[in-house]
């Protein structure tokens, strides 16, 4: 909170994947990254709209003793912070099934159980929850899924982006990401397609797929702010 009288800073400095770097304050990490003409290689996907979940990263403060995570398209950069890029984890093992069984509401617990047997094995640590940088109670949704509530637990992961960073934090290797996408496509599979999805997916055939480069996110750093 800035003090009566006194300016807010215009500039933070912080040290981001070992390099030290000076933002505009306000800007998020992967702004500030883009503008210090770091190249965008990797841990970059939808350039800011927070929704692919590539640019996951660790987080320290200053006089915080342990890091956090978060998304550097949506978490702003503050001074004296240190920020890593986090690798991509993939699922521990492969998790097979057929997409046209999960039309069989009948057998939903049986098919849970078979593909994702770990999902009873939970700790209630509360790992996956502290490390989802969209705030989703991942805990829960492994919890009703291991109920076999296809539905309830689809509905909590309904906005997670696959940053896979609940998978690097649980100590069974539920891969709850995986599991909440295979709950996700089961309660889809038993639901009617909402209309404006269908109208878009006709739009991209027909090669009605604009791509706007000004969208709000979608050039982090490459124009001025005001």
């Amino acid at each position: 909170m800035t003090e009566p009288g006194s300016e807010a800073p215009s500039e933070v400095a912080f040290t981001f994947d070992g390099q030290p770097i000076r933002a505009r304050a306000g800007a998020t990490l992967l702004q500030a990254w883009s503008a210090a003409g770091l190249p965008l290689t990797e841990n970059v996907g939808c350039m800011g709209q927070g929704v692919c979940g590539a640019c996951r990263v660790l987080v320290r403060r200053p006089g915080e003793r342990l890091a956090g995570t978060a998304l550097a398209c949506e978490m702003q950069a503050e001074d004296g912070m240190q920020v890593s890029f986090v690798d991509h984890f993939p699922a521990r093992r492969s998790h097979t099934y057929d997409l046209h069984a999960l039309t069989d509401s009948w057998t939903a617990l049986e098919q849970i159980d078979r593909v994702f047997p770990e999902a009873r094995h939970c700790r209630h640590c509360g790992g996956c929850d502290h490390a989802c940088p969209k705030g989703i109670e991942v805990q829960r949704m492994v919890n009703l899924a291991a109920e076999g509530q296809a539905f309830a637990a689809a509905a909590l992961f309904d906005h997670c982006v696959l940053c896979n960073l609940c998978v690097a934090a649980c100590p069974e290797h539920i891969d709850p990401a995986h599991l909440g996408q295979f709950v996700r496509r089961m309660s889809a599979s038993l639901t009617l397609r909402p209309a404006d999805l269908i109208s878009r997916l006709r739009e991209i055939e027909n090669g009605g797929q604009p791509i706007d480069l000004d969208a709000p996110g979608a050039n982090p750093g490459g124009a001025s702010q005001p």
